[in-house]
């Protein structure tokens, strides 16, 4: 099979009584607290390059809105349990921004399965303008946030580009049973 026919995404979205959906989630937590535990021996590293978004993009692009979801949602409480970060103050709003990255990714790669650098783009950039809008109130401060993200936005396109074309190259489903 070559990887131009293999599928960027699971044929069918992992479920809950999936075994595969809670050891794809635990890898992408630790991921997601890997790259963020990393990233932030350098400082304000962490708010420029976005970190703790990446596998939650992977996650839900590669796995489904559930795996997308979950690791969300617990790489957030992850961080904030074993190094502190985010700080309590800064922690639901991050669980909301990084779900929300899940369940996008999986919307998009529902319909349109194969990866391209613009759909995860797009994937991407309508999150931050989501979150950005959200968040920030203003145009002005919006654009202060984006040019701040602008590093962690191309490092999710771009990391994320590559890490889901490497995925591709796997069975997405284990060989059915003669």
């Amino acid at each position: 099979m070559t990887t131009s026919a293999n599928p960027t995404v699971l044929p069918r979205p992992l479920g809950l009584a999936d075994a595969r959906l809670y050891f794809v989630t635990a890898a992408m937590v630790l991921g997601n607290v890997a790259l963020p535990w990393t990233v932030h021996r350098f400082p304000d590293a962490g708010r420029m390059l976005l970190p703790i978004l990446f596998f939650t993009l992977i996650a839900g692009w590669r796995f489904g809105a559930k795996a997308g979801v979950l690791t969300g949602l617990l790489s957030p409480l992850a961080n904030h349990f074993l190094t502190g970060m985010p700080p309590t103050a800064a922690l639901q709003g991050l669980i909301l921004q990084s779900a929300l990255l899940g369940i996008l990714a999986a919307a998009m790669a529902a319909r349109s399965p194969r990866v391209t650098l613009a759909r995860l783009g797009l994937v991407v950039l309508v999150h931050q303008a989501l979150v950005l809008a959200l968040v920030q109130g203003g145009a002005g401060a919006a654009m202060a946030g984006f040019r701040l993200h602008l590093p962690g936005i191309l490092l999710q396109i771009l990391g994320g580009f590559l890490v889901l074309r490497l995925l591709a190259r796997y069975p997405a489903d284990p060989a059915p049973d003669a």
